[in-house]
């Protein structure tokens, strides 16, 4: 089993910062993809950010140039640096991965519990 923790989430201010930190633990050989999703009051849950194993990245659009995806392979953690903050950007934010717990082994996906993120003056 694999638990994904996220943490950073607060109140900020229009046009403040915040980073979302997403830690996986547990029975893990590889990671494969780990991304970021929200779900606003009222809406579906949304795709932000996705950053695969070798490195590569994508955004949505609502984000590209604010928000930037990182990630730490030795500490099995996911970074989204959010920047430029907007009102509309107010979710909760989740972490979510494919991992797979040993070699050859299909990769499950796995859900974190979520973290508030409120814009607000």
């Amino acid at each position: 089993q694999v638990q994904l923790v996220e943490s950073g989430g607060g109140l900020v201010q229009p046009g403040g910062s915040l980073r979302l930190s997403c830690e996986a633990s547990g029975c893990i050989s590889i990671i494969y993809g780990m991304y970021w999703y929200r779900q606003a009051p009222g809406k579906q849950r949304e795709l932000v950010a996705v950053i695969l194993s070798g490195g590569s990245t994508n955004y949505a659009d609502s984000v590209k140039g604010r928000f930037t995806i990182s990630r730490d392979n030795a500490k099995n953690t996911v970074y989204l640096q959010m920047d430029g903050l907007k009102p509309e950007d107010t979710a909760v934010y989740y972490c979510n991965a494919d991992v797979s717990s040993r070699f050859g082994v299909r990769a499950v996906n796995y859900w974190g519990q979520g973290t508030q993120v409120t814009v607000s003056s």
